[in-house]
């Protein structure tokens, strides 16, 4: 049995998770910016689907990727170089998290992106922690992603691609973006072979959250991202 969480923002111990289901903590509360913050501090995520009640996970181990790590393709790379596209941060946040939403996902017969969680995202998001990275082609949205910051820690939530590599396009940008800004990982959160071919790495869920102490206790505040920051011809940092 999993406990059913207090009115308060406070979560159980790490290590009172399940190992089956991989990570299955908690469930109850609510989605509130202060819940949402408070679970993400400590390397907890929401995930549940549509008619059960919020479910809170810390895998173990926690997939994750150093920003500037990031392994780019030959053919991604090409892509990159090419720039017939435009990238932009935070100018199209719902339209991103709509476009997650309606993507059908390999063993998932619907989306855990409820009308809930994009209002509760949203909200993260006028309050300057969520963010969007956009891929635009021909001045239309053709992929994307869209994640969390706290500190120097960003939390990626989805990514969806309406044309090829446009969400690759999107992460690589971010890659560039964050490193720039001295963040220290991105959470992954489920293990996937995709992920991994992209330099994503398993990390113990006790080291992840101790990373998280030190990455999300310093840092930039929160707010919107300048959109000019990765516009146009990608760059990887030195």
């Amino acid at each position: 049995m999993i406990p059913w969480l207090p009115e308060d923002v406070s979560f159980p111990l790490l290590d009172t998770a399940l190992t089956e289901p991989n990570g299955l903590l908690a469930a109850g509360g609510d989605l509130s910016p202060q819940r949402l913050l408070a679970a993400y501090r400590r390397s907890i995520f929401p995930w549940y689907s549509q008619g059960q009640p919020i479910l809170w996970w810390s895998p173990d181990p926690r997939m994750t990727l150093i920003p500037d790590e990031l392994k780019i393709s030959r053919s991604l790379a090409k892509t990159l170089r090419n720039a017939n596209y435009q990238v932009r941060l935070d100018t199209a946040f719902g339209d991103v998290v709509r476009a997650c939403a309606g993507k059908p996902r390999q063993g998932q017969s619907g989306t855990w992106i409820s009308a809930e969680m994009q209002a509760a995202y949203g909200e993260l998001h006028r309050t300057g922690h969520a963010h969007s990275v956009e891929t635009w082609i021909d001045d239309k949205l053709a992929g994307g992603l869209y994640g969390i910051a706290i500190g120097r820690a960003f939390y990626g939530e989805s990514m969806f691609a309406d044309a090829r590599d446009a969400s690759k396009i999107a992460l690589a940008h971010l890659c560039a973006h964050l490193t720039q800004r001295g963040f220290g990982i991105i959470d992954c959160q489920m293990e996937t072979a995709h992920l991994a071919s992209l330099g994503a790495k398993p990390m113990p869920r006790r080291h992840f959250a101790a990373r998280l102490d030190d990455l999300c206790a310093s840092g930039e505040a929160p707010g919107c991202w300048p959109a000019a920051a990765i516009d146009g011809h990608f760059r990887r940092p030195r």
